[in-house]
């Protein structure tokens, strides 16, 4: 989590998540409010991404919705001026979730913040799932239950917004589950059509191994470079067997687009033990494989990388696309939909119907 001001923010999945690899497309916006702007950060903030690419955001400091991926650009001036409208009245209303907020908590003073996350996907196979959760100072707060459709609170302070989005009058959760379900995942749809070349693009990752010995431990460093895109698995393992890692796998962006990753684990080397790192990324037929020889120190992972893309392209070749493989993000309640907020008035725009218009706590 990162901390401003004694605030404490979920962590950004896209940014920090346990790396893994899965098939599909996804669309997923991040809302940020705090009780007091400063150092850089907006009191409000929304940013969209599609496959962990930033598509466009909104501040308070900005007060416009603007694109980021260029291929947003094809949106039109029209569909960016609704999207502005949408985000001055969801600016509004997290102004006021916060202090309500901070009302439930019984926090009269200091930096407080409120944060949303919610999305859907779109699987290889056809299948869809959703999610929408809330967090107060970086904690969960409420959650929407996506098998039956209602609202989970997390925490005691949660349970007055529960109560009311679930009960007859509002049924909050069967208004979110058609726009998660069938609204999210047009706009889905069109932004992978407007942004296909960048979004199928595929770059093959570069890997090395390396050896650390101090006060006799051994450890072991896989470092994996220049991929693209993002979602990447990598394990070492030891006579085929997978080794924990007590580190933190966090993927990095590169300058140039592309991302890097190094998994590190602590070994104690014994004669007749193997070691290999394993890379698993869409842009290979099947994954690399690389050994750590203890005489050399190290090895280098050319053949494998050359092996790995040549099949790629024959694959590609053969069936038309190659498998997209992305980390799996849990879509069943962990946080929250909107904090029990009132439904915004039932003005539509183009992607911020429904679940996307923010409500009021």
């Amino acid at each position: 989590m990162s901390a401003y001001r004694g605030v404490k923010m979920w962590p950004l999945l896209l940014i920090v998540g346990v790396s893994g690899v899965y098939c599909g497309h996804s669309l997923q916006y991040y809302y940020t409010a705090v009780s007091a702007p400063g150092h850089g950060l907006p009191e409000f903030s929304i940013v969209g991404y599609v496959d962990g690419i930033q598509i466009d955001n909104y501040n308070s400091d900005r007060r416009r919705y603007v694109p980021v991926a260029r291929w947003m650009e094809k949106a039109g001036p029209e569909y960016w001026e609704g999207e502005t409208q949408k985000g001055k009245g969801s600016e509004a209303v997290y102004k006021y979730n916060v202090r309500t907020a901070m009302s439930r908590f019984n926090h009269t003073g200091g930096v407080h913040s409120v944060q949303r996350m919610y999305g859907c996907e779109l699987r290889d196979d056809g299948s869809t799932g959703g999610y929408n959760q809330y967090g107060y100072d970086g904690g969960d707060f409420l959650a929407l239950d996506t098998e039956r459709w209602v609202y989970v609170p997390v925490v005691a302070e949660a349970q007055i917004t529960a109560q009311r989005w679930n009960g007859p009058e509002e049924r909050q959760g069967e208004r979110d589950k058609n726009y998660l379900e069938i609204r999210c995942i047009e706009w889905l749809k069109k932004y992978i059509e407007n942004g296909r070349e960048e979004l199928e693009r595929r770059v093959a990752p570069e890997v090395k191994v390396s050896a650390q010995t101090s006060e006799g431990a051994t450890k072991l460093h896989c470092q994996v470079y220049g991929f693209y895109p993002r979602d990447v698995d990598v394990n070492w393992k030891r006579n085929e067997i997978d080794i924990p890692s007590d580190e933190a796998k966090q993927v990095l962006p590169n300058t140039d687009g592309t991302y890097q990753i190094r998994v590190t684990v602590e070994v104690t080397p014994k004669e007749g033990d193997s070691y290999s790192c394993h890379v698993d990324h869409g842009s290979l037929a099947e994954p690399l494989i690389v050994m750590w020889d203890p005489r050399k120190g190290g090895s280098s992972s050319t053949v494998y990388i050359v092996i790995g893309v040549v099949a790629g392209i024959a694959v590609a070749a053969a069936v038309g696309f190659i498998l997209w493989k992305r980390r799996d993000v849990p879509f069943t309640p962990r946080l929250a939909h909107q904090m029990g907020l009132q439904p915004h008035p039932r003005r539509k725009s183009p992607q911020t119907e429904g679940i996307r218009a923010g409500n009021s706590v």
